[in-house]
């Protein structure tokens, strides 16, 4: 358990998808305009990253590795599919895109209009592919281990976009020069909260 929470809590404050690999930036820095439509996105993230890293956690393992396929036979033992790995793991992200897009259409109409085109591209979000890569890389013992890696980093990615967000509202009455408006002095800002998350490295867990 306590290696879960130690998954989890890394994967928010220290391996951060937007201020440790500024992944996902796109929809970041096209959504954050306001609290409500960036708190509907980040949910989605979370949705999205918390099914499709252990479903693809599982499909890496009893599939697509090097002997993964040895359950169906022994002959099966020398079978390599990893080669197929990115392709799979982009169309089960499309699928479960999809999915939330269907969800969010049925119950929240309005939260479906604010997002736009943005929702979809949530099947493009380079932090969503990013997040089974990084599962991949990391070979994680088990699916709890990837499920918290894959929650933690939707839940960064959601406090990133919203945090940016709530601070973007606020500086719509503050003097910002003309030639910083918009994306100019978000950028600075994101710098600099991407400097206040490198202080959580700091962190022994």
């Amino acid at each position: 358990m306590e290696n879960l929470v130690n998954i989890f809590v890394k994967s928010v404050f220290i391996d951060n998808m937007i201020f440790a690999y500024f992944l996902g930036m796109c929809s970041y820095l096209a959504v954050s305009k306001t609290v409500k439509t960036s708190t509907g996105l980040g949910i989605a993230v979370i949705f999205v990253l918390g099914i499709t890293v252990p479903v693809d956690y599982l499909i890496e393992n009893h599939l697509l590795k090097e002997g993964a396929l040895v359950w169906i036979s022994e002959s099966f033992i020398d079978v390599d599919l990893s080669f197929l790995s990115f392709i799979i793991f982009i169309a089960i992200i499309a699928s479960m895109v999809q999915l939330v897009e269907m969800i969010i259409e049925k119950f929240s109409p309005a939260l479906y209009s604010s997002l736009g085109i943005f929702l979809p591209l949530i099947a493009v979000n380079c932090a969503i592919l990013g997040g089974s890569l990084f599962m991949q890389e990391r070979a994680y013992n088990n699916i709890a281990e990837a499920t918290a890696f894959g929650l933690g980093s939707g839940v960064g990615w959601f406090l990133a976009i919203v945090g940016i967000a709530a601070i973007r509202e606020k500086i719509r009455y503050s003097n910002v020069p003309d030639p910083l408006k918009g994306l100019g002095i978000t950028f600075i800002i994101t710098g600099l909260m991407g400097i206040a998350f490198m202080g959580f490295m700091g962190i022994k867990l």
